[in-house]
């Protein structure tokens, strides 16, 4: 309960009758009680009681410390009991419906900026059993020496009988029908904004003026005591350049409501331009009818202004003036905090950005561009990366990766592993043990986050990449007839996690970059979308990388543009594309290289996968079916009748006419035999269906074992089949 020494200086003594007991009755709200227990007919009755029977009752609100005293009898009025309410006006929202306190915030805030004494309004309560009841509040302003509101004296009553069947109750309710539309429209139009750039696109989208009851409106904000309007909807023409931007001082009217802080009602164009000569030249671009000026202020802060403008020419009511205000504090506090989240955006993708790479180092025999997007939506930052490593002998060293999560946890993590890889890409050392090390490395940073990576180790001046990947997606391949191939990569589990499961075993896989060729390597953020199958992202991705333009920054962009920024895009992106010009280097032979182990059942089937994809971007034709049996068939050779796994090789040789030459290497030394099986015979069949299948074939000693070869010449495609592949 607040205390005052005295009365105040308009004459008010909280003081008196404080102590008296509530009002009985406090079930039906329409029920006024007759007597009070324990009163005689003829007893005077005191002030609150007197109040209480009128269904009345009294506040003291001390703005300063952000108190409210409410006396029984405004408890009944609220249909609160005492332990409900513990003195702050936030306490009343339980029974106050947020569109209705939001009108009372308006005129009260109408009235301090105004520096009145007084304010009055009807609202709304809903009681405790659900029924709504019409109630007035007024209130006393008290103000000190210097001006300043610092205490509210007021009552509070019911309205409901006065209101009742009554012409001003139909139309009070009609008006606040529609206001309570307009509130909620503007309040889930900008629920949704979370960047000053989502604020404005609301406020000038299809029906953004409509929601404020207007057909025009300039939004403006302050910064380093200037004004600068950001966003235009429903003028006669465009705003000229000189009125976008000005000084903050009372000549034009959205900065004078910034500077004043006090809102301005005009009713018609020709009473406005006679209040701002400044704006007699542009009157053809204004509305004709009346015009709100609206000061933007959020935690008693001017952030900027909003200008209201109709077609027709009124006189503004007490109601509509508060609900402008109303809608104004709405668009502040979505403004404010949009301003923040822009702040917090930027300072994010800052950190991120200062750990990528500044530059890219230049590379002997081809060209290399990258992409990097944050996440679409959001404030977090992610850990995707990408990298670039100048390598000795030439080569060149790419990297994409992704830390899991989108966090600055995660992005701290990418920058520390990133530069872990580097180093150790740079000691020259091949993709697999890179990523043994850097997985090694991720496990004891003693962070529970794993990471997915792919690394290549290019060679431009023969075209050979080697490639190791860690749970991650494997690159795709252009070559300079557009064709598109994603060829099968074998990969080992996510760095960090490959320690813990102890499975640190990340395989090579080797291919051939041909001149004119282009290799994509990028993060799912590219092509995984919610609630789409990644492999319709990558046909997508394939799809477009497949009809890109030619210019190396010309397909990033599109790529980047028409993939990564498609609607429900909300991951961060990382792409890197390596070109490898037409006619680079010396001639150099296409090979695949790949390994399987010993006690791999799945590798031979693996290898006649990657063979068919290798062979189809080769253009091997019928063929094809040949070369694969002979590799089954030699693999189970070496798995079968040798005690370690088999190095399959396959290359195009750029004879006349083509050939495709195949060698299966293992590390035994024992020469193979022919052999001569019966009609029954379950094995020995393998050499005679090479022998039948390949036009050539043979051993050859190896420093460390043999090697089986066989050559399968490649019959030549007609020039109009291979224009349409």
């Amino acid at each position: 309960m607040i205390t005052q020494s005295g009365p105040s200086p308009d004459g008010y003594d909280p003081r008196a009758d404080r102590d008296l007991p509530p009002a009985s009755g406090r079930g039906d709200p329409h029920r006024v009680p007759e007597h009070f227990p324990g009163v005689s007919h003829h007893e005077p009755i005191g002030l609150r009681r007197r109040l209480a029977l009128n269904r009345m009752g009294t506040f003291d609100w001390d703005l300063d410390r952000g108190f409210m005293d409410l006396d029984p009898g405004a408890l009944e009025v609220f249909d609160l009991r005492p332990d409900e309410y513990d003195g702050a006006p936030m306490s009343l929202v339980c029974r106050v419906p947020p569109e209705e306190g939001i009108r009372l915030d308006a005129a009260l805030s109408q009235a301090l900026q105004a520096g009145t004494s007084s304010y009055g309004a009807y609202f709304r309560v809903r009681c405790r059993d659900g029924t709504p009841r019409w109630t007035h509040s007024q209130g006393r302003i008290l103000h000190d020496a210097d001006g300043l509101p610092y205490r509210i004296i007021g009552i509070v009553r019911e309205a409901s009988g006065e209101l009742a069947d009554s012409a001003l109750l139909h139309s009070l309710q009609k008006e606040r029908q529609r206001q309570t539309v307009m509130v909620q429209q503007v309040t889930v139009a900008l629920s949704r904004a979370l960047s000053v750039a989502d604020v404005t696109r609301v406020l000038t989208g299809i029906g953004g003026a409509r929601r404020f009851g207007a057909d025009g409106l300039l939004l403006g904000l302050t910064a380093g005591g200037r004004f600068e309007v950001i966003a235009v909807a429903g003028m006669g023409g465009d705003v000229p350049e000189e009125m976008l931007t000005s000084q903050l001082d009372d000549t034009l009217p959205l900065s004078e409501a910034a500077v004043s802080r006090r809102p301005s009602f005009l009713g018609s164009r020709g009473e406005l331009l006679a209040r701002y000569p400044r704006l007699r030249p542009y009157g053809e671009v204004l509305p004709t009818g009346s015009s709100s000026f609206l000061p933007l202020i959020a935690q008693d802060t001017v952030i900027g202004a909003l200008g209201l403008f109709t077609t027709e020419p009124a006189v503004q009511s007490t109601e509509a003036r508060n609900l402008a205000l109303a809608l104004a504090g709405v668009v502040a506090q979505s403004l404010q905090r949009a301003t923040l989240f822009d702040q917090e955006r930027e300072l994010a993708t800052g950190l991120q950005a200062t750990m990528l790479p500044r530059r890219l180092p230049e590379i002997c025999g081809g060209e290399v561009t990258v992409r990097y997007h944050p996440a679409s939506v959001g404030r977090d930052i992610g850990g995707d990366w990408y990298d670039v490593i100048a390598l000795p002998q030439g080569r060149t060293g790419l990297v994409v990766g992704d830390v899991q999560g989108h966090d600055t946890h995660a992005a701290a993590v990418m920058g520390q592993l990133r530069i872990a890889l580097r180093a150790y890409a740079a000691e020259g050392h091949s993709p697999e043990t890179v990523l043994v090390r850097a997985s090694r490395f991720l496990a004891e940073l003693d962070t529970e986050r794993f990471a997915t990576c792919t690394y290549v180790q290019a060679d431009l001046k023969s075209g050979a990449l080697q490639v190791a990947r860690a749970g991650h997606l494997g690159p795709l391949v252009r070559d300079g007839a557009r064709h598109v191939d994603w060829p099968e990569v074998r990969g080992g589990l996510p760095l960090g996690l490959a320690d813990a499961f102890g499975h640190d075993h990340f395989p090579e896989t080797q291919l051939f970059l041909e001149p004119g060729s282009t290799l994509l390597l990028c993060t799912d953020g590219l092509v995984e979308q919610p609630g789409r199958d990644i492999s319709a992202g990558i046909d997508a991705l394939s799809a477009a990388f497949g009809a890109g333009p030619e210019k190396l920054e010309e397909l990033a962009d599109r790529l980047s543009a028409h993939l990564w920024a498609e609607p429900g895009s909300e991951d961060d992106m990382a792409l890197l594309l390596l070109h490898r010009p037409a006619g680079s280097g010396a001639a150099t032979t296409p090979r695949l290289r790949l390994h399987v182990h010993q006690a791999d059942p799945s590798g031979t089937a693996e290898v006649r996968s990657a063979l068919r994809r290798t062979l189809d971007q080769w253009r091997a034709g019928e063929v094809t079916h040949d070369v694969e049996v002979a590799a089954s068939e030699l693999i189970a050779n070496a798995l079968t009748h040798t005690e370690s796994g088999a190095l399959v090789s396959v290359e195009l040789l750029p004879d006349t006419p083509r050939r495709i030459r195949l060698e299966v290497e293992d590390r035994s030394s024992s020469w193979p035999r022919r052999r001569s099986p019966g009609e029954t015979a379950t094995s020995g069949r393998g050499l005679l269906l090479v022998e039948a299948l390949a036009d050539r074939w043979g051993a050859e000693p190896r420093g460390s074992g043999k090697a089986l070869w066989c050559e399968f010449v490649v019959p030549e495609m007609p020039e109009a089949s291979a224009r349409v592949r």
